[in-house]
């Protein structure tokens, strides 16, 4: 066999030649796919996976990245708005709209996941009622804007620009044994002090409270809060397990921290791996989560760990 392996690692796409049993009608095949592991060589294809007998392999080499399609990025979108809904939403001419008592961006912005077509912003009677539903809620209007699927109309403003980053968690290692971490269905005192200040000692302005509500909330999914450590935490981090529209099970992170006299110790992989593990047993088949693009620090870390970029968004509002 001819191959490269260093360029042969668990989630690339790869083409693989390989010898055909004697009976066939032509001696080599080729086989077009995601790799899953090289030992034995198993390769994810559209229409199953499949693994290649050592001996019958003649050549591999890995392909460029999978192209990225928007229907894959309104699924993904969809499945992680669902594992952060706010406190209500509601759906308006193709877009998602969540409230969540103003705490955090996310739970208080609206997403345009409906299909190809939906008004745009720029039909006045569309952002008028989005406008009007978020009125009654005290809240202004705070678009989230992932690629490809709406741009904002000329004059708003933008910030936030974020990264979302996924793996394929067959091509994740799993931690093995007994779990460090405890798991809770809902945030316990620990968990919010953490959160709340970002692992940090002190904070000159203090940040608001986290909204025990707003971080509990799940739509159709389930939800765990790891915590290591007790009875003060040293990491947290919540999971939410969400199923997407093209049926493919996501399991998101967020709100990962780790106290500060305990970081550069692998505790904040440590949660994610974890909390990794905790969605893959209960069906998940990807992860997700999402890293501010001048967050250098951390998409270097969630990198190591073996995700990928997937897409960005930024959110938006009239000026």
């Amino acid at each position: 066999m001819t191959t490269d392996p260093g360029e042969l690692v668990p989630g690339r796409r790869v083409v693989v030649r390989y010898r055909l049993p004697e009976n066939e009608s032509h001696e080599f095949t080729d086989v077009i796919g995601e790799l899953v592991t090289l030992e034995p060589m198993t390769v994810r294809t559209a229409s199953g996976t499949m693994t290649i007998p050592p001996e019958r392999i003649v050549a591999a080499r890995a392909l460029g990245p999978t192209p990225i399609r928007t229907r894959d990025i309104r699924a993904l979108e969809t499945a992680a708005a669902y594992g952060w809904p706010g406190t209500e939403h509601t759906w308006i001419d193709g877009w998602l709209l969540r409230a969540g008592n103003g705490y955090s961006k996310r739970a208080n912005s609206a997403l345009p996941l409906g299909e190809p077509g939906a008004p745009a912003l720029e039909m006045p009677e569309t952002l008028e009622r989005i406008r009007l539903w978020y009125a009654e809620r005290g809240l202004p209007v705070q678009m989230s804007l992932p690629d490809r699927l709406a741009s904002a109309p000329p004059g708003w403003r933008m910030w936030a620009e974020t990264v979302v980053m996924g793996i394929d968690i067959d091509a994740f290692v799993l931690p093995q044994g007994p779990s460090m971490v405890r798991f809770d269905t809902g945030p316990n005192d620990g968990w919010l002090e953490l959160h709340r200040f970002q692992g940090e000692d002190t904070s000159p302005v203090p940040p608001m409270f986290p909204d025990r509500a707003v971080l509990s909330s799940v739509h159709q999914g389930e939800l765990a809060f790891a915590t290591l450590g007790l009875p003060n935490p040293l990491a947290i981090g919540r999971a939410a397990l969400t199923t997407a529209p093209d049926g493919r099970r996501w399991i998101g992170l967020s709100s990962v921290a780790v106290a500060a006299p305990h970081r550069r110790h692998g505790l904040g992989t440590l949660i994610c791996a974890e909390l990794i593990r905790w969605g893959h047993r209960r069906g998940a088949t990807h992860a997700y989560l999402q890293a501010e693009a001048d967050n250098t620090a951390a998409r270097e870390l969630y990198r190591h760990m073996g995700f990928v970029e997937h897409h960005g968004y930024r959110y938006a509002a009239p000026a």
